[in-house]
């Protein structure tokens, strides 16, 4: 008998594959959403009924809203990049008065919606508002006709008011790379005279490049998914006209080219980041880098210093917040809280809830299978798996809509044939579609977050409990989770935030009559009556309020 025989039957078969671990299934699944509405959304755009539509978008609708986006980009990132390395800057080279209180409050406009800035910006800059009214008052002007002011209804006004909710993202990315840097580089630079305007422009900003470029790109992002403040300001941008193409045409193929066009927008955007980055790397030393000494600012250069910070907490929270506050106030409270807005909270809750639970799952079992399994691919899954945060809320909706359209007309099929009831629509009509556009589009904050929290822990302690015998679900639980727990929370509480804010995917993917805090918000601005929404606005803001301050915290170094 051969000494291979007792083996042979242990041989596996070419065609069989057992993994490494069972959270690959975890990343195959987060891969698959994502790439899901892509395809889907690709397919729709090519079909033979959309070959007929896109003569006359290419015509009329892509070239204004392409040129509208594309200065609407360019504005914001320059504006956002102005605003954000400037703060940036000042708060980790000098020291000035309320230096400390501006390091975390300069983070506070994102914890506001950029639809909902708009909209209390339209109303306290109109006509009707508190600051023409006191203009009015003071000078015995009666009418538009014996006094201009300037109108925020347009590009320029969409431009300045996104900048001043989005501006944050370059704060904090570049804020970060700032406190970090070799505290001898910029010393010896003082030491050989550099003045301040050369210090910034030959050192700081050249090694802040990356983190300029990151910041930029999610702030980027952003204003390409927003729909409320684009529509309200008077903006036609890419996103806008998915929407109008899709719900006021009726033209499903139609939004599906303009969509494919935004895809394209977005990739070219992801390129253009990893262009700025280039090959640019700078290593800190092994130690904890010393932080750079702050050069006092006193006089009028500590109080220049302080109105530039104060200026952005102003525009992006302080007065935002207030006039949502006051129109609350204005009215009973109490009797706003009617069953209507307690239904919009509570679908709000329970969709936002459910969201950020599948979301903490999947992307526990995303990091776990990269931690954990051999298989070469799983990287790339992984960041397959993270793709969706840089897919509009609109494209993702759209491209979400024929595949779960498609299956819940074969269930209902189904249905009538064999039990002669049509149980509807299964998860367009349940909410379970919203969800699932939720968890593609926030899973990359998941993965993020919990990858974050468990690099901290060594994988000389996995192979420890490995080697004792602890299977990789034990592993997990007993180990990771003690241990990362801090970070699973903030990355759950960071996905439920976002959930609440969502408007685009929220407004196409929502139930018949159903509403959420924010198309509650968006459906009193559309009907001119924005101060019947303030609640429902300014709860949504104060959901955002402790996100924001733990980033704020957790974005650089303290001071």
């Amino acid at each position: 008998m051969s000494l291979s025989a007792p083996f042979a039957s242990q041989r596996r078969s070419p065609l069989t594959w057992r993994p490494s671990t069972r959270f690959v299934w975890a990343s195959l699944l987060g891969a698959g959403l994502v790439a899901l509405p892509v395809l889907a959304l690709a397919i729709t755009a090519l079909s033979s009924q959309a070959a007929s539509i896109w003569p006359h978008l290419a015509a009329n609708v892509i070239p204004a809203a392409l040129a509208d986006t594309v200065l609407l980009l360019l504005g914001v990132g320059g504006l956002c990049a102005l605003i954000g390395v400037g703060a940036a800057w000042l708060v980790t080279q000098y020291e000035f008065p309320g230096r400390r209180a501006f390091e975390w409050l300069l983070v506070l406009p994102l914890a506001l919606p950029t639809y909902i800035t708009a909209y209390v910006y339209v109303e306290f800059l109109g006509f009707q508002g508190p600051l023409q009214g006191a203009l009015r008052a003071l000078t015995g002007w009666r009418s538009l006709r014996d006094y201009w002011f300037p109108d925020p209804r347009n590009l320029a006004g969409a431009i300045c008011i996104m900048a001043i909710v989005l501006y944050p993202y370059v704060y904090l990315s570049v804020r970060a790379l700032f406190g970090l840097q070799a505290a001898a580089i910029v010393e010896s630079a003082r030491t050989l005279g550099a003045s301040r305007g050369r210090l910034f422009w030959r050192i700081g900003l050249p090694m802040a490049r990356p983190a300029l470029a990151a910041g930029l790109t999610l702030a980027l992002l952003e204003t390409l998914n927003d729909i409320g403040a684009s529509e309200y300001l008077g903006v036609r941008s890419l996103t806008l006209s998915i929407y109008t193409t899709w719900v006021n045409r009726n033209s499903l193929p139609g939004a599906a080219q303009i969509a494919c066009v935004m895809l394209l927008l977005v990739v070219a955007l992801i390129l253009i980041e990893g262009k700025l980055r280039g090959q640019r790397r700078f290593a800190l030393p092994v130690r904890q880098p010393r932080a750079v000494g702050r050069v006092p600012l006193a006089g009028r250069a500590g109080l220049a210093a302080s109105l530039a910070c104060a200026l952005p907490v102003m525009l992006g929270a302080v007065l935002p917040i207030g006039f949502l506050g006051l129109e609350v106030l204005r009215r009973d409270p109490w009797q706003q809280f009617d069953a209507a807005l307690l239904r919009s909270l509570l679908n709000a809750l329970v969709f936002s809830g459910l969201a950020a639970g599948i979301v903490i799952a999947l992307g526990i079992g995303i990091v776990a299978a990269g931690r954990q399994g051999r298989e070469p691919w799983l990287p790339a899954l992984a960041r397959i798996a993270s793709l969706g945060y840089a897919v509009p809320g609109t494209v993702l909706a759209l491209g979400l809509l024929v595949p779960l359209a498609a299956f819940d007309n074969v269930v209902a099929n189904a249905a009538i044939r064999w039990l002669g009831a049509n149980p509807g629509l299964l998860l367009i009509g349940s909410g379970a579609a919203l969800v699932l556009a939720y968890v593609v589009r926030f899973l990359t904050i998941a993965v993020s977050g919990i990858e974050s929290g468990l690099s901290r822990i060594s994988p000389r302690i996995d192979d420890a409990a490995r080697t004792l015998g602890a299977s990789a679900p034990e592993v997990l639980r007993k180990l990771h989770w003690p241990l990362a727990r801090p970070a699973i929370a903030a990355a759950a509480l960071l996905v439920f935030v976002d959930c609440l804010k969502e408007l685009p995917a929220t407004l196409l993917l929502r139930p018949l009559n159903v509403e959420t805090l924010a198309t509650t918000v968006y459906g009193h601005a559309a009907r001119g009556s924005f101060e019947d929404g303030a609640l429902a606005g300014l709860l949504i803001v104060l959901a955002g309020l402790y996100p924001a301050m733990r980033l704020a915290r957790a974005g650089g170094q303290p001071g």
